[in-house]
């Protein structure tokens, strides 16, 4: 019964045949069509209005609340006229996910009659339930209270489904005592604090004309897509997102034949439905392609501001999912969705910049000459020796471990990738002063009727964690089903941090008689040599980087439960208090909800899999095992002698699979830890092995039960069925 629905579900998949792609429409008349962007604005509102909403947004500026109920009611006619009926406050509460709640503008009259109605105090706040959302103590069960306030620096849009049309308002999400329950409100507060950070060191440099500093975020998105017909067959992914059980299918990645391979027409029909909705919301979508592996595709947009690229990263998760169901996909964002091929990351291109002075990470043709870069480079390298083990934190799941450290992503150890160019000029710094920078030059393919082009001054390094890559830097860590915000504030925090010792470093050389030039090179240098271990261009998959890296004293944090213990420490607590992004009870807030998160993965994961071995891998193993001995035995009884070493390899399988349930089922009993720390541990060290003891049975009994016994779609028909 379970093969034949396999079967089923094998041939509605061939016999499908993709959406029809609709007609493509100019993208200046598609771009930002649903959002509410301040060309809009400036035609509906008053012009004293709009100078007051448009000065917040292009310099972080407090926001005049007297300008609310203008804003609103122009805000509720655009979104009425493109059939809104409902509003919904957004918000990114700690779950890696969004949040909506939805009001309607409805306003019933004492007459009993109905208009539609958005004022400017509903705009401006509003109240979901501040117990109910992951809080990490800052919310008792009976302290429900909890506010939603406008963010006005991120524009509002119109989500539209086959349900309707919803007006959606950005906004940061608080507790009644005023602590960040969500992931925009310490983003917010680590840009303003890195921008107070880099204007003062930009003053130092002489710049009069210095305008507000915002970090940028450019965030690739990797994904699976799974036919849906396979995917509700299998409750791991249904639940989980990942396969529990699975024997790899006999080619995979192997021939490198996927990647930037021709899209498969179904794939990029979804694809263009999806830019087409990311277009219509702002989102500039920019590239896609095929991954590396079978079945996994990337999604890459332009470099947006880190507040906006943040809830648009959020958005394009959103969009994936929902467009996937409508083709008949299901979108896998966990980092690990399939054993034995590689996972799915999310590399966050960040960099710094203003309006006066451009990208203040733009090495320019000299770098080595280049102080304004050179002191800003230098402040990352100090940020990220210092507080390594914090960016290694904030990228810490449990389904992100199943990808860093693994030959497919960077390792745990968190080190800095300058490239040939630079890693030169700051060994010059080191020696005394930089005096040359290699130059790019070109490249001559030797063929007349292709061009000579210009040459980078430096290779790429895909196995660093942190790599710079032109002109920003490449945190290449972060995992696939992650919000973006939480490493943008990690690295906007050390920047501020860094920057602001830059400063201080500047201003008590140049008070001690030292001119510009000679106290900024003197800066560097004692970045360089306090912090230049933390600069790598080796192979970072490598044995030899593991001890190189122990004896440069660089942490090696395997895994989240070796991680997130990094948020208690003295040093980063007193580092987000300093800078004023986290108070020390909003980053233990954090830490016991990760914590929390790490361990709930880890355990719903290892009941499915005692439940799926259970109920469907056992029976399907005792099936096929009862009608290869019952045939063995008939056989035997005419006189031919067939071999058994199939079915005895099957029962001993099966045997030893049951007997690892009960040591997991006996082990996820235990409750009695100290801390969460001590149990993160247990998970880490005991579950997890206990997990993949069950699997390898498993996949072992798939490699030999009869395939038309095996319930279970398998790696094959989801992988390279489309």
């Amino acid at each position: 019964m379970t093969h034949e629905l396999r079967v089923q579900a094998v041939s509605q998949v061939t016999d499908r045949k993709p959406l029809p792609p609709k007609m493509p429409q100019r993208l200046e008349a598609l771009w930002a069509t649903d959002v509410f962007t301040l060309s809009k604005m400036q035609a509906s509102l008053p012009k004293d209005v709009f100078k007051s909403v448009k000065h917040t947004v292009h310099t972080g500026g407090k926001l005049d609340v007297s300008v609310a109920g203008a804003v609103a009611a122009a805000m509720k006619d655009w979104a009425t006229s493109k059939g809104a009926l409902y509003y919904a406050h957004v918000f990114y509460p700690m779950t890696n996910a969004t949040a909506e709640k939805h009001d309607g503008f409805i306003s019933v009259q004492s007459d009993g009659s109905v208009i539609t109605e958005f004022t400017g105090k509903v705009l401006v706040q509003g109240e979901p339930d501040g117990s109910s959302f992951p809080n990490g103590g800052l919310r008792s069960t009976f302290e429900a209270r909890g506010y939603t306030a406008w963010d006005v620096t991120s524009p509002a849009y119109v989500m539209e489904t086959d349900n309707g049309v919803t007006l959606c308002v950005p906004t940061v999400f608080i507790s009644w005592t005023g602590e960040a329950l969500d992931k925009k409100t310490p983003l917010l507060r680590s840009i303003a604090a890195s921008s107070k950070a880099a204007i003062r060191v930009l003053k130092l440099l002489g710049h009069t004309n210095v305008a507000p500093v915002n970090s940028s975020c450019g965030a690739e998105q990797e994904y699976f897509l799974v036919d849906a017909h396979f995917a509700h067959s299998r409750p791991d992914l249904l639940l989980t997102g990942r396969t529990l059980f699975g024997k790899p299918a006999a080619k995979g990645q192997q021939f490198d034949d996927h990647y930037f391979g021709a899209i498969p027409e179904r794939v990029q029909v979804f694809m263009q439905d999806v830019e087409e909705r990311m277009y219509r919301l702002g989102i500039p979508a920019k590239t896609r392609h095929n991954e590396v592996a079978p079945g996994q595709f990337e999604l890459a947009p332009f470099f947006e501001a880190a507040n906006v690229a943040s809830d648009h990263q959020q958005l394009t998760m959103t969009i994936l999912k929902m467009t996937a169901k409508k083709h008949g996909f299901v979108c896998l964002m966990h980092e690990k969705p399939f054993a034995g091929i590689n996972g799915s990351g999310k590399h966050v291109n960040w960099s710094v910049g203003n309006a006066t002075q451009g990208n203040l990470l733009d090495p320019g043709d000299t770098p080595h000459s280049n102080m304004q870069f050179l002191l800003f480079c230098g402040a990352v390298i100090r940020g990220v020796h210092k507080y390594g083990p914090l960016l290694r934190a904030v990228v810490a799941t449990a389904s992100n471990d199943h990808r860093l450290g693994a030959n497919e992503a960077p390792p745990a150890i968190i080190s800095v990738y300058l490239g040939s160019q630079l890693e030169n000029v700051f060994k010059q710094i080191s020696a005394g002063q930089p005096e040359s920078s290699d130059h790019a030059g070109v490249m001559d393919l030797g063929v007349d009727t292709l061009p000579v082009f210009p040459k980078d001054p430096g290779d790429r390094n895909r196995t660093s964690p942190f790599a710079f890559t032109g002109n920003r830097f490449e945190f290449r860590a972060v995992g696939s089903n992650q919000s973006v915000s939480g490493p943008l504030v990690a690295m906007n925090t050390i920047l501020a941090d860094s920057l602001t010792w830059v400063a201080d470093e500047l201003d008590s050389k140049m008070a001690a008689g030292a001119d510009l030039s000679t106290a900024a090179h003197a800066v560097l240098k004692e970045v360089m040599d306090k912090h230049g271990n933390v600069v790598y261009g080796g192979n970072g998959y490598s044995e030899e980087w593991h001890k190189i890296a122990e004896e440069r004293g660089l942490a090696n944090l395997r895994t989240t439960a070796d991680a997130l213990p990094v948020l208690k420490a003295d040093y980063i607590e007193e580092l987000f208090d300093r800078v004023g992004v986290l108070t020390p009870v909003e980053l233990e807030s954090r830490f016991d909800v990760y914590a929390e998160q790490y361990i709930l993965a880890i355990d719903v994961e290892a009941k499915l899999v005692i439940s799926m071995a259970k109920t469907i891998i056992y029976p399907a193993a005792v099936r096929y095992l009862s009608e290869l001995s019952g045939a063995i035995a008939n056989l035997k009884a005419i006189g031919i002698a067939l071999e058994q070493e199939t079915a005895e390899k099957v029962a001993v399988l099966t045997k030893s699979m049951t007997d690892m349930i009960s040591k997991l089922a006996a082990a996820i009993d235990k409750h009695d830890f100290a801390t969460p720390e001590e149990h993160m541990q247990y998970s880490s060290q005991t579950i997890r092995p206990l997990m993949d003891k069950v699997r390898e049975y498993a996949d072992a009994l798939e490699g030999e039960v009869a395939d038309d016994f095996w319930p279970l779609p398998t790696y094959q028909e989801m992988l390279f069925v489309k």
